[in-house]
């Protein structure tokens, strides 16, 4: 695929970014175009590897290795190499059904396991990606593109994330009428409120799809929580089969002293609030959202992408400072010996909030191998300052590493906001104990992976509340597979991918 020796050729080369402070300014997406030719570089070094590991999909260690949809990479870089676009465009919506999610969010597992990747840098997977799909929108090659006929049976998708969109967008393909429900006042789920904008456009890019998706033939009700203001039971009277798109959206809490001191919020409370008033208010006449970083000495708590998107928005704010907690130690900068390819590689890497954190304040904004002790309360009885302290990763009588404090190490930092961002624990209750559904021992919806389905006839579940925390592309490769379930136990057979 590509060019034969395209990857002795040609070296990796990734878009531009804008400078980090100038996009601090702004919440425009940062990630600028790469030319034509520089993509069919690219596109080259995609080598003839014999076996493509980058579309396997598979877990290794507990991470993804390769697209977790499968997408026919070494397919799609070789046509962009040869300048068909519109052909590699077919082939990414062959097992994507949001490339320009994918290629803005995804941590490019595909890159990870790319078989260059073993000697060189890997190929540019995302990039190229990215690139074709949004070539799609600009060209007008992707237009609506509803059924020849209907089914007669009818579906509800709960929840407008990843999952449920890629499960609506796959049932409304096969000719089922399709309803999806979603509590929150837009479409969208994590990829409106929990990501953003400046990494995922809503207005350009996540609105886009959905009115795309309208005009195929799918139905969004929004500001309807089923459980709450929409009784479960009436679900499974109105519709053939019901799929649990919920997303896993219980916090992990730090149940620490001063925790219900003012200033100490959960991760996604804030970047819900921003984003929803980004697009209610755009920042103007002074305004501000209700959990505003502006002015303060801001800690997040938690070192993975939730946190690194709430130093990018504290940032944004105006922040005083920024600090980032990482409970876990620093990850060395090349693999390590037990974390060999294909596995994802667990190496040090500053991602774009710690970029911009570095240029605003001179240095990686995380501290590693640090956690919390107790919020302090100032004289106005919210939050001034967290006691923090180092510890080290030491082994129990069970073989087990466990975090013990560092004598000595204890101290006070000022923070004036407090950001929880360490993860999420399930699914939110209401719902699925209405509906009687069965729990695995993590407490998510319990469905059989390649089945999705439920204890509950007609129930089906998938994405993160089946499988727990998980990333946007896993999310779409369970809502396409659970709309393939669906429809085979609607229709008794199925042509869905």
């Amino acid at each position: 695929m590509g060019k034969p020796t395209g990857f002795i050729e040609y070296l990796r080369e990734l878009p531009a970014d804008a400078p980090a402070l100038d996009r601090l300014s702004n919440w425009n997406e940062f990630h600028l175009h790469m030319p034509e030719d520089k993509l069919r570089t690219q596109g080259a070094r995609c080598m003839d590897c014999g076996i493509p590991f980058c579309h396997t999909g598979k877990l290794i260690s507990g991470m993804a290795s390769g697209c977790p949809v499968n997408n026919l990479i070494p397919e799609w870089n070789d046509l962009v190499y040869r300048g068909l676009w519109r052909e590699a465009l077919d082939r990414l919506h062959k097992t994507n059904n949001f490339p320009e999610f994918t290629g803005r969010v995804c941590p490019a597992p595909c890159e990870g396991s790319c078989t260059l990747g073993i000697i060189n840098p890997p190929v540019a997977i995302k990039t190229i990606e990215c690139a074709i799909v949004d070539k799609g929108w600009e060209e007008g090659w992707i237009t609506p593109n509803p059924p020849d006929a209907r089914t007669g049976k009818t579906v509800a998708v709960i929840g407008s994330g990843p999952a449920g969109l890629a499960c609506a967008d796959q049932l409304n393909k096969a000719g089922h009428t399709v309803t999806v429900f979603e509590r929150a006042d837009r479409i969208g789920g994590l990829l409106l409120y929990g990501i953003p904008n400046m990494k995922l456009d809503k207005r350009k890019v996540v609105e886009r799809r959905v009115r795309l998706m309208e005009a195929e033939g799918v139905t969004f009700t929004t500001g309807v929580e089923v459980g709450k203001n929409l009784a479960a039971e009436r679900l499974l009277e109105d519709f053939s089969a019901v799929v649990l798109c919920t997303g896993a959206t219980k916090p992990r809490d730090l149940p620490i002293p001063g925790r219900e001191i003012p200033g100490v919020h959960f991760a996604m409370d804030f970047l819900t609030e921003n984003t929803r008033f980004l697009l209610d208010h755009g920042f103007t006449n002074g305004s501000k959202p209700p959990i505003f970083a502006g002015g303060k000495n801001v800690v997040v708590i938690g070192g993975g992408d939730t946190g690194t998107d709430c130093v990018g928005t504290s940032l944004r704010h105006g922040c005083t400072s920024v600090n980032q907690l990482e409970i876990l130690p620093k990850p060395p900068m090349e693999r390590a010996k037990d974390n060999p390819w294909p596995e994802w590689p667990k190496v040090y890497k500053m991602d774009y909030g710690q970029e911009e954190a570095a240029a605003k304040q001179g240095g990686d904004p995380r501290q590693y191998e640090v956690t919390a002790k107790r919020f302090i309360a100032g004289p106005d009885g919210n939050l001034s300052s967290i006691e923090i302290t180092n510890i080290s990763w030491e082994k129990d009588n069970q073989g087990r590493f466990v975090p013990n404090e560092v004598e000595g190490t204890t101290r006070v930092i000022p923070a004036e906001l407090a950001l929880l961002a360490m993860g999420f624990l399930g699914p939110e209750d209401q719902l699925i104990a209405a509906l009687g559904i069965e729990r695995d021992p993590r407490s998510n919806a319990k469905a059989e992976h390649g089945k999705y389905t439920t204890n509950i006839p007609n129930v089906f579940a998938a994405g993160d509340c089946r499988r727990g925390q998980s990333l946007v592309v896993w999310a779409i490769n369970e809502g396409r597979g659970a709309a393939r379930e669906v429809d085979r136990h609607l229709m008794g057979s199925t042509q869905l991918p």
